[in-house]
């Protein structure tokens, strides 16, 4: 269900119309801005020429002594500074209260990897009834080709191609990507659309359906993901982003190719794949050394030492 934001305010609404229609942010994305925007005028009622970095410093640090996340204050604060940049350029402010501010720290939690034993035990603990067939599907696509949640449900039928193993999806900032399907997920994919027919209601579209016909929400997906995790024995909850996580991982640990990770998972910023997969500094100077055509002594050596490697004594590419 597409989620609904209500903006207290009528320059909030603008800034939200502004991020659909021109930077084709996804509904949920949406909803998180409006709420985090929202605090603010709730927090503040005057005119946003009359807005301060100090009551900006005052709203975040209320926000801690409530026990708020550090993340969602970063969040928050980064909700502001991107209405503060857009308000700028429409003559609302002077200038950007929200620039001057930094966040709290932030660690980096990541997800407890799955492991390859693990991800089979996922993978055999569906069944082979319809539902159980969708969900097989299901986690197979994810582990197979490294989909975000809101990419699967998005999916319609028309963007797979079994024959040639490859999936047309949807990503951020409405940008397209083509990923390869693996043979296992091809196969559990073959299974379940023989038997999406009894499911699916005339004319609908979309790849997975739920047992009324329509398609998957997102929080329908992450129940049957958790549920196959309990059916597998996993310790901890099973949910998309690990499944996910997994596939960067595992591809990376057997092709040590961060710039095809970064592609198949569909990141703009190459440093974002660089912390979503964990990669240690070390990693990639081993990667610099193995694959820059022009890689000097200097820069070897230097990206050694600081990863804490051994010299080998021989620093040419």
């Amino acid at each position: 269900m597409t989620p609904r934001v209500f903006a207290v305010d009528s320059d909030i609404a603008g800034f939200l119309e502004h991020l659909r229609d021109e930077r084709g942010l996804s509904p949920h994305t949406l909803a998180a801005y409006g709420r985090d925007l929202n605090l603010l005028r709730k927090h503040f009622a005057g005119t946003w020429a009359a807005l301060e970095p100090a009551t900006l410093r005052g709203i975040a640090a209320g926000m801690a002594r409530q026990g708020s996340n550090p993340r969602t204050i970063q969040r928050f604060l980064s909700a502001v500074r991107a209405f503060g940049d857009w308000a700028v350029r429409e003559g609302l402010m002077e200038t950007n209260p929200a620039t001057p501010i930094k966040g709290p720290k932030l660690g980096r939690p990541l997800p407890h990897v799955l492991d390859a034993d693990q991800a089979s035990r996922v993978m055999l603990s569906s069944g082979r009834d319809a539902l159980l067939q969708r969900d097989l599907a299901m986690l197979e696509l994810f582990y197979s080709s490294g989909l975000r949640l809101s990419e699967l449900t998005g999916l319609d039928l028309a963007r797979l191609d079994l024959e040639s193993g490859l999936v047309r999806v949807l990503g951020k900032g409405r940008r397209e990507r083509t990923v390869p399907v693996g043979r296992m997920a091809r196969e559990a994919l073959r299974d379940w659309v023989a038997k999406r027919s009894q499911l699916a209601a005339p004319g609908e579209p979309a790849l997975f359906v739920s047992r009324r016909g329509g398609r998957l929400s997102n929080r329908a997906v992450q129940n049957r993901i958790a549920l196959a995790g309990v059916r597998a024995g996993l310790g901890e909850r099973l949910h998309p982003h690990r499944l996910r996580h997994a596939f960067a991982s595992h591809m990376l640990e057997s092709s040590g190719d961060l710039r095809a990770v970064q592609e198949l998972l569909g990141h703009a910023d190459l440093a974002t794949t660089q912390i979503y997969t964990h990669l240690d500094f070390q990693h990639l100077a081993q990667v610099y050394d193995n694959a820059h055509p022009r890689a000097r002594r200097r820069d070897n050596r230097t990206l050694r030492e600081q990863a804490g490697a051994p010299s080998t004594g021989d620093e040419r590419a």
